[in-house]
């Protein structure tokens, strides 16, 4: 059997051992049981968790109609994590970059001094925005506190913002809020309301502080709530307030965060991972896109590379084409598609996402009429191409080009076809029961060439 070495931080090992006592089990077959549950859950868990999904009614709920109709966001991972980038003590450290502190079990107050470093001089908040128009997003996700816990708001709250424990001191949050009011972007803020590493009481950190000796009923009453306030008091309008990883948090705290977010802002979404099946829409797993399409609105969360926030040796960029083909996969079964950026610590959207965001902008430009406001299409399953539909279009979006000439289609009649790339009308006829359409030799767009049928 190969070996293989994992390092694994003292105190997780120290619950191992624990647990391997009490199991009468050794330490090795301890581990080896526990990677086999932790695979055997990663691999059958759903695109949408249960207590992840919609809310009872939400489905017929007429606030939503301006998200049904963007289909495509940008999300913004940005904090102190940015700053060291996943490095740390010179140590190059795997995973995302944003879960730094969790993973090397960085002590709060080691943690806290990042803030001084954190002096982003090149942050300019009408370009972020700009960026996220000229990709075709309609809405942006900026996390107002990760898992770490610090605030990129000025809060009365706290002092661990962005305004009293750094340099730059400016509340960058109110700057986006006015640059998406000028340039027609809806503006939605991430928050962690249930792992909060810097907080005595929040989950997850089990380095610095006692699990038994936490209080989390008063930390989500004392602290988050109170924060919750803020962000939708002294912003304007919001859309979305982005909840995430609503473990341990139980129903009454969920609903009362709910009844939270419609008494200050009745207008402003709440995304699925408020917990406990309670969110205006579902949110599906992070890069997750269901097989089929799914009687619910929903969303998917996902990387251009492969961590959300800034990380400097991370160079796994997905293609343009990729992102384009997901997007399209994403819409085609009822879903929107929030793309991430991890800009640097200085406030720079790394080039790489400057590119695909463009490119895919360029294609939407093209091709957008088959994407914003569309449902699924009547054709699903097949590897070649997806659809969409709306107001009696049916819109193919060819992925593979036809070698012959024709592309074929089962259940869908149509007097004619159009590319929306030029405008030219193609041949339609019927043959054995399907659609034949009679297109270009060449595929007019390497990622996803749309036919509309009228």
């Amino acid at each position: 059997m190969p070996e293989l070495l994992i390092d694994i931080p003292s105190t997780f090992v120290e619950r191992i051992e624990r647990l391997a006592a009490e199991e009468n089990e050794s330490l090795e077959d301890m581990a080896m049981l526990l990677l086999r549950r932790g695979y055997d859950f990663a691999v059958t868990r759903p695109e949408v968790e249960p207590d992840r999904s919609q809310r009872p009614g939400a489905r017929s709920d007429a606030r939503l109609d301006w998200w049904r109709e963007a289909r495509f966001g940008l999300f913004i991972h940005w904090g102190l994590y940015s700053v060291p980038a996943g490095v740390w003590k010179g140590r190059d450290w795997p995973g995302i970059a944003e879960w730094l502190m969790y993973r090397a079990e960085i002590p709060v107050q080691e943690y806290e001094k990042l803030a001084a470093q954190f002096n982003p001089v090149k942050f300019d908040a009408k370009a972020w925005v700009s960026l996220a128009k000229r990709a075709g997003q309609k809405y942006l996700v900026i996390t107002s506190k990760h898992h770490d816990g610090f605030c990129l708001f000025d809060s009365a709250v706290t002092d661990y913002d962005m305004v009293d424990a750094t340099p730059f001191k400016r509340d960058v949050l109110k700057e986006l809020a006015e640059a998406c009011a000028a340039q027609g972007i809806k503006l939605g803020f991430y928050y962690s309301q249930t792992q909060d590493w810097h907080h005595p009481d929040g989950d997850g950190n089990d380095w610095d502080f006692d699990p038994a000796e936490k209080d989390f009923a008063g930390y989500i009453e004392d602290y988050v709530k109170p924060h919750v306030r803020e962000l939708l008091t002294n912003y304007g309008p919001i859309g979305i307030i982005w909840f995430d990883t609503p473990k341990g948090i139980s129903e009454e705290q969920s609903r009362s965060l709910l009844a939270l977010c419609n008494e200050l802002q009745p207008d402003c979404l709440v995304c699925g991972r408020l917990g406990n099946a309670l969110g205006d829409y579902a949110t599906a797993g992070d890069n997750r896109i269901p097989e089929e399409v799914l009687d619910l609105d929903w969303e998917t969360p996902a990387t251009i590379n492969d961590s959300w926030s800034y990380k400097i040796n991370d160079h796994n960029w997905k293609s343009s084409v990729d992102l384009i083909r997901k997007l399209v996969d994403i819409v085609s079964k009822g879903g929107n598609y929030l793309l991430n950026v991890g800009p640097t610590g200085e406030g720079v959207i790394p080039q790489p996402n400057v590119e695909r965001l463009e490119a895919m902008g360029r294609w939407l430009e093209v091709n957008g009429e088959a994407v914003y406001g569309t449902q699924p299409g009547p054709i699903q399953g097949r590897a070649d191409l997806r659809t969409t539909s709306k107001e009696g279009v049916i819109y193919l979006h060819v992925f593979d080009w036809p070698a012959d000439g024709q592309i074929r289609v089962e259940g869908v009649a149509a007097q004619g076809a159009r590319l929306l790339a030029g405008g030219a009308a193609l041949p339609v006829e019927v043959s054995s029961g399907a659609l034949v359409i009679s297109v270009p030799e060449e595929a007019p767009d390497e990622a996803a060439t749309v036919i509309a049928l009228r």
